[in-house]
């Protein structure tokens, strides 16, 4: 890369909720992108590496998982384990094969104690037990900020493990069998007013406390962290408060105008209870988010109806 000029950027999950809200930034920010052109299967440990010495880029996101909620995360744990290892295991070493100068890992909150104090500060992982309903999911994230730590120290790059908390917005997943809470609550309550529907049906007991946060402002803190970062041995990226389920379910139902009952169904599993974020190492860096979130459910509820007959079901 020579002197002054931009850094060739890929991003691994271009297509998805949080790779297309990087990209948009990126764009934004005048950053030349470095694409495939066409699909490529990042669990194929040749393909991935036949990829990256061709495209040669000098920075790498790496938003490319397998995700989803409690329900798919039960239903799937195999799958979520090893589709995660195989895709970060693949792109970061053929990363540091490619001779990539920075790459930004997304991992998940989740890697985090279901006991942890709150809020989380990074120091906390792996100093309890995880939440059992997401397992699997996190024990593969966690390998991925492991290796990318174990990279940095053996062979001198910049690599930064980054975990967001939980996200939202525009190109976000609402089939119900695996979808995250707030695509769940925002189809499930649209879906509720169209029919005329007494009432919804919500998962658990309403009580656990979640930090949510938007997409785009997930993107702008990514880039922040590339442009002002060479190192760092893991950052938590959040807004620093938190609300309840039963609070963000009322909060939805406002939004979307939905005139019945919230209904709550203790008998299904609640998760940890509370994941909040401490994001004072981010903040003293420079960087918050922008946008609140009534604001954010707004937008992702306008681009739901605008993309319902499209949006990934």
């Amino acid at each position: 890369m020579s002197v002054g000029a931009m850094p060739r950027v890929y991003v691994a999950g271009h297509t998805g909720m949080v790779g297309s809200a990087i990209c948009r930034r990126l764009r934004r920010g005048g950053y030349p992108l470095v694409m495939p052109k066409s699909r490529v299967n990042l669990t194929d440990q040749k393909a991935v590496h036949g990829l990256l010495e061709e495209l040669r880029p000098d920075w790498v996101f790496l938003a490319a998982a397998r995700v989803g909620g409690i329900s798919a995360n039960s239903t799937y744990p195999a799958e979520f384990i090893y589709t995660n290892l195989m895709i970060e295991a693949n792109v970061i070493n053929a990363s540091y094969m490619a001779g990539v100068k920075k790459l930004l890992f997304l991992g998940s909150s989740c890697i985090y104690p279901r006991d942890a104090p709150q809020p989380m500060k990074e120091e906390y992982l792996l100093s309890g037990y995880l939440e059992k309903t997401n397992t699997p999911y996190a024990v593969a994230k966690i390998a991925g900020i492991v290796m990318v730590q174990s990279y940095n120290r053996q062979y001198g790059t910049s690599f930064i493990p980054v975990m967001p908390s939980n996200l939202f917005g525009p190109n976000d997943n609402y089939n119900l069998k695996d979808s995250h809470v707030v695509p769940a609550l925002l189809r499930k309550t649209h879906e509720a007013k169209c029919s005329g529907a007494d009432f919804v049906e919500i998962w658990g007991s309403g009580n656990p406390l979640r930090e949510f946060l938007y997409v785009d402002d997930l993107a702008d803190a990514c880039l922040f962290i590339m442009e002002n970062c060479d190192s760092a041995e893991l950052l938590n990226i959040g807004t620093g408060s938190d609300l309840s389920i039963r609070e963000l379910a009322l909060m939805i139902k406002d939004i979307v105008g939905f005139t019945g009952e919230i209904r709550f169904n203790p008998e299904m599993p609640d998760g940890t209870p509370r994941k909040l974020l401490d994001v004072s190492r981010l903040n003293a860096l420079g960087w918050k988010p922008s946008k609140s979130l009534r604001d954010g459910l707004t937008e992702s509820y306008r681009w739901y109806v605008q993309n319902e007959s499209t949006a990934r079901r």
